[in-house]
């Protein structure tokens, strides 16, 4: 084993596998891999093996597409086979509530470029003849479905990277990892040391203890997972024998299973209800190649509905059940990218699904440590999206739920009750009272509506039981005044000597003067956006800024990495220690006078102005801003005295008819305003002029700032897309991100988030179109639940065009 290297690699899994493929496949071949066994010891080895390109999120499903398209490339370089069959597959629908999620897919799939159709049950039935079609009402059929050889695709990816100048040293354990004062780290095996630039944890079933070797708690869990391989069926010789094909994948969504042809019988996997986590708290290091004590009576409720579903079952023995740990992370996706606060120190964990995504993390990672930009949006598998808060207790709830959920039905408007409440603000209690129904943000607690009393809500894919309570916080808005939390927004502080220079390189506005805000666009190298904020000028030395409460430790990651060294700058994360209130409406203004000592009169505390003010007896930070596109205020507060300034609005408010309104009522204000939203209209994919953020760009001002000349390349050729809000005509339902828009009959964009807005009476969608129509006045229609709606271009806010009430 040599003694240095650029690249360490921890874990000999796919994951780790496909990693350091990349890395050598584009042209980072000082790289080595250690594996403490075998090459997929751990979860690799006894997978199912099944693979698909479908995914609930769409930037996830375009890697899993490469990953699959990938295994012809590995196979003819490495010269391994890797066992792959396209079968193709059919999703399936016992329910209409199934059936309309699954047409999302369909839809999801023709801007994807992911074949997809739905079809009847008794077409299923014909392509997939174990089913017994009485036992669903429709389904969709998948092309780019199959099943491969775990081994040998693994296999594969190191046989190709040892062929581009890669290693790899099995039985080779790493005992600690030790960053060294020059940055780099210390490696120790127990067969000597290796010191590398960059290590790479992708250690699977031991990411944790790989994680705690440099102080790290990753929210990762093993499940102990089980699938079923029947004797030899007849009905599948007889098929084969008729078609010359295998019997095509099937994923049973309401039964919960997953099935394929495993020789000359069948594979029956399920996610059960009744689930088991392995190794809870440490995973054994002498675990490998061994398997886990089957239990079919967990499972028993899950194969009543298959042989229900699929009578053939019925009718043959079972010849073997696996039972095998597979990590998962709280959502279900993986664990990728670089660590906050551990330079060099990379994570690619919790990757459940392998055979899918393999091969799009690693492609992703590999970008990400030569190019500094993973060449994709994968804000869903980013390991930023997770803080201290996920700790292992709250990660073992999240994880069973996820588990037990696999195949369950999200709802737009679902809200999953594990680890919860969690983080909760001082005024948690009094919104409760007043019936305040709860979301959960980057894991804060965050009032979605409020409810009268006997009054909850009614899961659906369409309008629900909120519809006309969110209806009414909205009017109150705009006809009188509301209140709303806004804890969950991110906040930071940044202070020092270098702070206004460091702040002109790293935001691409032009910077306020003091007691001033703005809207503040952040730009990667190539001119993406990376962040959209509120900047704050509190004095020449101290600045305030707010943004999305989701992306706290993704933003400060890219923060830290470009502070300078020499001190001068600090940033700090607020967090729990300021806690934020938002009145908005006509009567914001008569109310905060009736609050505070200040002149807040329109010529004393003009628009995007922001002051110290005393509401009460307690000090707060005030500026002049709201996202609901009225005239309206954000209040900063510290924790303590939150209680007090709420008591003090409310109480104040009433002679204005005061109410509280939560964040369901808040998008249908902001999209009456087309005001877009971070990881939905604004991400790393978009420009700024795409995105319409381009006139908060200072393209002309003296600091030379990040993405400026990416900026300015888009600027002079008019981008590719264009950011539009759309009013669509559709009956009982609203889009909720996605969704394709169509142009002239062709599908030409995809919808980003929308919603209803009560004030103008609108169904609203906003999302992005090629810039070559983008200004067309008519043939777009948007698809929702497997219909297309006549959708026409909204170019002016359907409220307050002019700024006149938000200004005034």
């Amino acid at each position: 084993m040599k003694s240095h290297t650029q690249v360490v690699v921890i874990g000999g899994g796919v994951v780790g596998c496909s990693v350091l493929f990349h890395l050598a496949k584009h042209g980072w071949t000082d790289v080595v891999l250690l594996e403490r066994d075998e090459l997929t010891s751990g979860s690799t080895w006894h997978a199912a093996g099944g693979m698909h390109t479908v995914n609930g999120d769409p930037n996830v499903a375009k890697l899993q597409k490469y990953t699959i398209e990938l295994y012809k490339e590995i196979e003819a370089l490495s010269g391994q086979a890797t066992g792959v069959h396209l079968t193709g597959g059919v999703m399936l629908a016992a329910t209409q509530a199934r059936m309309d999620w699954l047409r999302g897919l369909v839809a999801k799939g023709r801007y994807l470029g992911i074949e997809l159709e739905e079809i009847s049950a008794s077409e299923a039935g014909e392509i997939m003849p174990l089913l017994d079609p009485k036992e669903f009402v429709g389904a969709v059929r998948t092309v780019v479905d199959g099943h491969l050889d775990p081994s040998g695709v693994t296999h594969a990816y190191a046989k190709a990277a040892r062929a581009l100048g890669a290693e790899v040293e099995r039985f080779t354990k790493v005992e600690d990892i030790v960053r060294l004062p020059d940055g780099k780290w210390r490696v120790v095996t127990n067969k000597g040391e290796i010191v590398a630039e960059h290590v790479v944890n992708a250690g699977g079933l031991w990411a944790r203890e790989v994680g705690r070797m440099v102080g790290l708690e990753l929210p990762v869990l093993a499940m102990e997972h089980m699938y079923l391989i029947t004797e030899d069926m007849p009905e599948v010789k007889a098929w084969n024998d008729k078609t010359g094909t295998e019997i095509i994948h099937a994923i049973d969504f309401d039964g919960e299973l997953y099935l394929r042809q495993e020789r000359g019988g069948m594979l029956m996997g399920t996610y059960e209800k009744a689930n088991k986590p392995w190794s809870e708290f440490e995973t054994p290091w002498n675990f490998g190649h061994e398997l886990l004590e089957p239990d079919i009576d967990r499972i028993a409720p899950s194969l009543e509905v298959g042989f229900r579903h699929f009578p053939a079952f019925q009718n043959t023995g079972i010849k073997q059940i696996i039972n095998g740990p597979f990590t998962f992370a709280p959502d279900g996706n993986p664990l990728v990218g670089p660590v906050r606060g551990l330079p060099g120190f990379w994570v690619a964990c919790g990757v459940m699904a392998g055979f899918s995504q393999g091969g799009g993390v690693g492609l992703a990672l590999a970008n990400w440590m030569i190019q500094g930009d993973p060449g994709a949006d994968i804000w869903a598998m980013d390991v930023s999206r997770y803080g201290d808060w996920a700790s292992m207790t709250y990660t073992n709830a999240k994880v069973r739920e996820n588990y037990s959920r696999r195949f369950s039905i999200r709802f737009p408007n679902e809200e999953l009750p594990a680890g919860r409440p969690l983080k909760t603000t001082p005024i948690y209690d009094l919104l409760s009272a007043k019936g305040a129904q709860w979301g959960v943000s980057y894991g804060l607690e965050v009032p979605l509506w409020f409810a009268p009393e006997g009054v909850k809500d009614d899961f659906s894919w369409r309008r629900s039981t909120d519809f006309e309570h969110v209806a009414n916080e909205c009017r109150t808005v705009r006809t009188s005044v509301g209140l709303s939390e806004i804890s969950n927004f991110a906040k930071y502080r940044v202070k020092g000597q270098g702070a206004e220079a460091w702040l002109d390189k790293m935001l691409a506005c032009k910077l306020p003067k003091p007691g001033r805000m703005t809207l503040a666009p952040m730009l990667k190298e190539d001119g993406k956006l990376i962040g959209d904020f509120s900047l704050a000028r509190l004095g020449n030395r101290e600045w305030f800024i707010a943004g999305s409460g989701i992306a706290e430790q993704y933003h400060m990651r890219w923060f830290e990495k470009h502070l300078p060294k020499d001190g001068s700058v600090t940033v700090e994360a607020l967090g729990a220690k300021l806690t934020g209130l938002s009145i908005a409406g006509p009567d914001a203004r008569n109310l905060l006078a009736k609050v505070t000592h200040a002149d807040v009169s329109n010529a004393a505390f003009k628009f995007m102005d922001v002051k110290k003010l005393d509401i009460g007896m307690a000090p707060c930070l005030v500026g002049r801003v709201s996202y609901t596109g009225d005239l309206g205020y954000e209040i900063w507060v510290e924790p303590e005295y939150q209680r007090a300034v709420f008591h003090s609005l409310m109480t104040a408010g009433e002679e204005f008819d005061i109410g509280l309104f939560g964040s369901r009522a808040l998008n249908a204000l902001r999209l009456e305003k087309n005001y877009g939203s971070w990881a939905r209209e604004y991400r790393p994919i978009y420009g700024p002029l795409e995105a319409g953020l381009d006139r908060f760009v200072a393209y002309g001002k003296d600091a030379d700032f990040i993405g400026e000349a990416g900026a300015l390349v888009e600027r002079a050729s008019g981008g590719r897309l264009r950011l539009r809000a759309f009013i669509v005509e559709t009956d009982d339902a609203d889009v909720i991100g996605d969704e394709p828009i169509w142009f002239s009959g062709e599908v030409r964009g995809w919808v980003t988030s929308g919603g209803y807005a009560h004030g103008s009476k609108a169904s609203v969608a906003m999302g992005y179109v090629p810039k070559e129509i983008a200004d067309e006045s008519g043939g777009f229609e948007i698809e929702l639940l497997g219909k297309r709606y006549p959708a026409r271009i909204q170019p002016a806010p359907l409220f307050d065009a002019n700024l006149e009430r938000m200004r005034g």
